[in-house]
């Protein structure tokens, strides 16, 4: 489990009991639920990891809403869009292994985010990563519920495939853009799982180890 469910879950807790000394406990059972339910929404399953190589995995667990070329900086790239109802694990991973290039949060709007708007103006966390020889770009998209994203790492740290890198509480988006020559793995109304389905496979035109080793050294924070 991701700590913060038992932060909000302890509090819950805490205020079902308060309401429950009070006044009676069956006052308190909706809040019981309310802390059964945050401890159920942060749960953090293990997942078996795909070891092909230049797989690009699921960054988080939801449904695939787009699968599009779009340009992104300029270059066409294929975008993969994954809505994470509240009923999906919020736990969010890196789609492949590589060196951190960059980390820009972006603050915005709070658009439902099976919009497609969302993908550009909501709150979001846009990040880089370059393994393989290939650059693969990952937007944690805060959506109308989700007011907290969550990143862990920062330029110049290196990550695996599928390793836990942040959460976004509550319903939210995720973005995956990577090469356009890659094989999709997916379509529109797929169910996919973080860290386990993969979404693409491109062509793998570099050892990993030589992506790795020319790592920056900025820092920046997501608030």
């Amino acid at each position: 489990m991701v700590r913060d469910g038992y932060f909000y879950g302890a509090g819950s807790l805490l205020a079902a009991a308060v309401i429950a000394w009070l006044t009676a406990w069956p006052y308190a059972v909706p809040v019981l639920m309310l802390a059964a339910f945050f401890l159920w929404f942060f749960r953090d399953p293990e997942r078996q990891i795909p070891t092909v190589p230049g797989a690009v995995v699921s960054p988080g667990d939801g449904k695939v809403t787009d699968v599009s070329l779009v340009n992104s900086g300029g270059t066409p790239r294929n975008r993969i869009s994954i809505f994470l109802s509240v009923f999906d694990v919020h736990v969010n991973r890196s789609p492949i292994g590589g060196v951190i290039r960059d980390v820009r949060y972006q603050r915005g709007t709070f658009l439902n985010a099976m919009s497609g708007h969302s993908a550009e103006e909501n709150e979001q966390n846009i990040v880089t990563v370059e393994g393989e020889g290939r650059i693969v770009i990952f937007k944690q998209i805060a959506g109308l519920i989700a007011r907290r994203i969550v990143f862990n790492f920062k330029v110049g740290d290196h990550v695996e495939r599928g390793q836990r890198v942040g959460l976004i509480k509550f319903g939210s988006r995720v973005d995956v853009l990577f090469d356009r020559d890659a094989a999709v793995q997916v379509k529109r109304g797929d169910r996919v799982q973080g860290g386990a389905t993969v979404l693409a496979v491109l062509p793998v035109t570099q050892p990993v180890a030589q992506a790795v080793s020319a790592g920056g050294a900025a820092e920046r924070e997501v608030r």
